[in-house]
């Protein structure tokens, strides 16, 4: 392929034919000169050549692997309707779509450990102060009928305002919902430590509560934003740690508080703690939210972009030439208008959540979700009226008997999240599809449901023979060894089941992951507040024995949800998607 001659050439050329043709002499100099410039631009058009010639090569492999996928495609088709495709075949046709994420695995072990931190605030602030209910009903001369009231309005907070943080995540990001939250935390947490009335405590407990509940929902959305449905599993296990061990965690911290500094020292080492966590997300933390920085390629925006994204921005300004700058700003424009247009901020609505519930395997994967943490929640609730009453313990020995529960909650996600992984590759090796980890497996054709609740009924039966046995050990009074085992197998099992169905939600949906986790949040804190606010007078009117086999027999009783979501979840899904493309296309048009 020749070049044509560009004006460069054509300008020099012309001087110098005009010089010999009027009979003077072209100064070698320049004749140098001119040689040089035109040697310079042959090696320029040879460079050029040579790109075009890769390029084009490039071009006809990827059309070879594109006809060779038609190709396939064509013999499945005239391949009588009894004989399967080959799904093996399939699966090992090369993808040319970019990665899921471009995070490396160490920026995903920080973004992860990150939000792990950032979710066990809620939970850490829910129970942490429950050595000092006595104190404070004391303190404010009020019953302590009176003072659950904070605990069960916290959880009812802890429920709604995840429904707008989880929207306000989906549609802007998730660093700003982050540092909003945590603003909010903060300042609640100095006026709870700083005031000397029941009112101001209580409303002030509502506001720490919509501080710090919308980083559960958030947590479960960046796990989705980083990992692929084969990796999600092991991810959202460490995501949730946090949240499930704080539960345990709290009154051991609180007890020791209280005990030594006071109440209101629980309240300054919550503000401190989050302070602290603070300042290293805004330095560190980068955006995640695909529809704002996309696999993590496109650069963030203003108040999406942390601190060492806008140094590495403006050193990559400095260091790159002119032309590469335009050209990198155009596409990075480009890209970021689009996203744009497509996220359309608003106001939060958490009206949202509730269209997830009105699914019919979402609303059955949240009911069955909420009565296993309810359940988990109301032995945490009762522990220290009960080990009070049967073994005489002050606050800070019944802080120190929540560890077994906190150290089986810490076990569940490193075996648990690992058993997820596993049981998706096993099925995606007997269907014969590869698995994809870099840019994620199409779950459209794929049992999901099966994938996750395999792994989730085995921990889910042997939790509830805990429970079971648990009410029976604390009717007789048994020695201080026995509930505290029994603890641990709870905290175990039942942890790990509520984290198989945590991860399947996600699945669900995955391109608005915030959303459905604060969905999850809204059902399971509405009918946790529920249960925590009955527990003691049903231990009371029914006896411990009988209180918790109800508990366990509402479990095992309902567990058949969780099989007819394996069975008819997979048609229920893709139901679901074909009326959402039909809604999206009415709209489009």
């Amino acid at each position: 392929m020749s070049c044509p001659e560009t004006a460069l050439q054509a300008s020099e050329k012309a001087e110098r034919d005009a010089a010999l043709a009027s009979g003077g002499i072209v100064d070698d100099a320049v004749t140098g000169d001119l040689s040089e410039k035109e040697s310079t631009i042959s090696q320029r058009e040879k460079e050029r050549s040579e790109e075009l010639s890769s390029y084009k090569q490039f071009e006809a492999s990827i059309n070879e692997k594109v006809d060779a996928s038609l190709s396939k495609h064509d013999e499945d088709e005239e391949r009588p309707s009894d004989q399967p495709p080959d799904l093996e075949a399939l699966a090992n046709t090369p993808s040319i779509d970019p990665p899921h994420s471009i995070f490396s695995k160490r920026e995903k072990r920080f973004i992860v450990f990150m939000v792990a931190c950032a979710g066990f605030f809620s939970p850490l602030s829910a129970n942490i102060y429950f050595p000092a209910l006595n104190t404070l009903a004391q303190e404010y001369h009020t019953t302590s009928s009176v003072m659950n009231l904070t605990l069960t309005s916290y959880m009812i907070f802890q429920g709604l305002a995840p429904t707008i943080f989880g929207d306000l995540a989906d549609m802007a990001g998730r660093r700003p919902a982050y540092i909003i939250g945590f603003v909010i935390y903060i300042g609640a947490c100095a006026g709870i430590a700083s005031q000397h009335t029941y009112a101001a405590l209580f409303i002030l407990r509502c506001m720490q509560s919509s501080g710090s509940s919308g980083t559960i929902a958030l947590g479960s959305g960046v796990a989705a934003d980083i990992a692929t449905a084969a990796e999600r599993g092991a991810y959202m296990g460490w995501v949730t740690t946090g949240p499930m061990i704080a539960p345990s965690l709290g009154p051991v911290v609180g007890g020791l508080l209280a005990q030594y500094l006071g109440w209101r020292a629980i309240f300054w080492f919550l503000t401190i703690c989050a302070g602290v966590f603070l300042i290293p997300f805004c330095i560190a933390f980068p955006e995640t939210g695909r529809n704002v920085v996309g696999n993590g390629s496109i650069p963030p925006q203003g108040w999406n972009m942390s601190l060492l994204n806008y140094l590495e921005t403006r050193k990559t300004k400095g260091n790159e030439s002119n032309l590469s700058r335009t050209q990198s700003r155009q596409s990075n424009r480009q890209a970021q208008q689009t996203l744009a247009q497509q996220r359309r901020l608003r106001l939060p609505n958490p009206l949202n959540t509730l269209k997830l519930v009105r699914e019919k395997d979402v609303g059955m994967l949240l009911l069955y979700n909420s009565l296993v943490y309810t359940a988990f929640y109301d032995v945490i609730t009762s522990i220290p009226y009960l080990f009070q009453q049967t073994y005489g313990f002050d606050d800070l020995k019944i802080g120190i008997c929540f560890i077994p529960f906190g150290v089986g909650c810490f076990c569940a996600p490193i075996i648990n999240g690992r058993l997820v992984d596993w049981n998706f590759r096993r099925i995606a090796k007997q269907m014969g599809v590869t698995v994809d980890r870099k840019r994620g497996n199409n779950l459209k054709d794929f049992p999901i449901e099966k994938a996750r609740l395999q792994v989730a009924y085995p921990l889910l039966y042997v939790g509830i023979a805990a429970l079971l046995c648990y009410g029976w050990v604390m009717q007789i009074s048994a020695p201080l060894a026995a509930p505290l085992v029994l603890q641990f197998i709870m905290g175990l099992n039942l942890t790990g089941a509520y984290q198989c169905m945590s991860v399947l939600l996600v699945d669900l949906y995955p391109l608005s992951p915030s959303t459905a986790t604060a969905s999850n949040n809204l059902v399971r804190c509405l009918i946790g507040a529920v249960g925590t606010a009955v527990i003691i007078q049903m231990i009371d009117s029914m006896g411990r024995g009988w209180c918790f086999t109800f508990l366990a027999a509402v479990i095992f009783i309902t567990s058949p949800m969780m099989w007819a979501l394996t069975k008819w979840g997979p048609r229920w899904r893709e139901e679901r998607r074909i009326r959402m493309e039909k809604e999206k296309e009415e709209y489009s048009g």
